[in-house]
């Protein structure tokens, strides 16, 4: 029995909203953006032939709005509903989504928001494909991806789920943070040790609280924790490694992009690499958070131990341009512009 195609979407609304934005001069993507980009995403979708769409529902409704400013598309009505859920207004909201998408046999899930948000969906979904648009703070994982064009690419992978995800994706790396010897929680691209007793304001913007960074890759061109070592030794994205550096105390100081508009010098010891598979460990001392991606996720007591390992086989991230590309390849645009005729290819949204 043939299964329907499935794409689910995920888009926090919560995304972009946290204290790295109130001190800088950030761009702010707002929930009615966020619907309409899920607008444009849903058109695109039904285009290519998707037969479901799932959007996970928020306390704003951006999935409902999205689908009024399409009430006038029978397509996309027929195709797309909200998952049946309760909601919590917090993260495990966007894991509670993906875990029922992943059940439910989604071929790609596409995801509004940022490195946070990325580092959540990517825990829980397994082997399905992720396509994350830009809309948060922290945004080295997700692109500013036009919505439109992330449909046409999602709405592939789904129709080619079957196949091996690597004809369409690659891999991305992973950060696991172990406390005395067991799994704790993992990041895309960044953990930081944070000079503080409490979680507080999980969003880390201040570079003289922060110890030590653990990446996966890091750029000059990034944002956040993962540029105090990319402004010194870049990593690619594609690089088997990682790297690691403690942060406050050598007389290497360097600018650092640490925040949207806030450029700060950071006192920076030599940086070390992370090969795959081994356990750096964490600095011990007094107790500490661990930031994961920009966010202040765990506490650690001055007798706990706790280290890092760098693993290659992280999440599948669609590369958007070679998916097109294939899709070009195999004539889809072709089909669909001789089937749809002399009709409209896609409804103009409203202005």
């Amino acid at each position: 029995m043939r299964h329907l195609s499935l794409v689910g979407i995920i888009a926090n609304p919560d995304s972009g909203r946290d204290i790295r934005r109130v001190a800088s001069h950030a761009l702010v993507v707002g929930n009615q953006e966020k619907a309409n980009i899920v607008a444009r995403v849903l058109l695109a979708l039904a285009a290519v032939g998707v037969e479901r769409i799932a959007i996970m529902p928020d306390h704003f409704g951006i999935g409902l709005r999205a689908l009024r400013e399409l009430a006038n598309d029978p397509t996309v009505q027929a195709a797309t509903s909200l998952i049946d859920m309760e909601l919590e207004g917090n993260q495990r909201d966007s894991a509670a989504a993906t875990r029922w998408l992943v059940e439910q046999g989604a071929g790609c899930i596409v995801v509004l928001g940022g490195d946070g948000t990325c580092r959540v969906v990517a825990k829980a979904a397994a082997a399905t494909p992720i396509l994350p648009i830009s809309t948060g703070t922290n945004n080295v994982v997700p692109a500013f991806v036009e919505a439109t064009i992330a449909g046409l690419a999602a709405g592939y992978v789904a129709l080619h789920s079957g196949q091996d995800p690597a004809a369409t994706c690659y891999r991305h790396k992973v950060l696991t943070v172990y406390v005395n010897g067991r799994e704790a929680d993992q990041a895309l691209v960044d953990v930081a040790l944070v000079a503080a007793r409490f979680t507080g304001a999980r969003a880390v913007w201040q570079p003289g609280l922060v110890r030590q960074v653990f990446v996966s890759r890091a750029q000059p061109t990034s944002i956040g924790m993962s540029a105090i070592i990319g402004v010194i030794r870049p990593v690619g994205l594609h690089d088997p490694w990682g790297a690691t550096a403690t942060i406050g105390t050598g007389s290497n100081r360097v600018l650092v992009p640490i925040a949207p508009g806030s450029l700060l010098p950071v006192a920076v010891d030599d940086v070390q690499v992370m090969n795959p598979g081994e356990r750096h460990p964490v600095l011990a001392g007094a107790t500490a958070a661990l930031a994961l991606d920009g966010e202040r996720e765990l506490i650690v007591g001055g007798d706990d131990q706790a280290s890092v390992a760098l693993s290659l086989e992280g999440p599948w991230l669609v590369d958007v341009e070679r998916t097109l590309g294939l899709a070009v390849a195999e004539g889809l645009f072709r089909r669909l512009g001789a089937a749809m005729g002399g009709r409209p290819s896609l409804q103009t949204l409203p202005r």
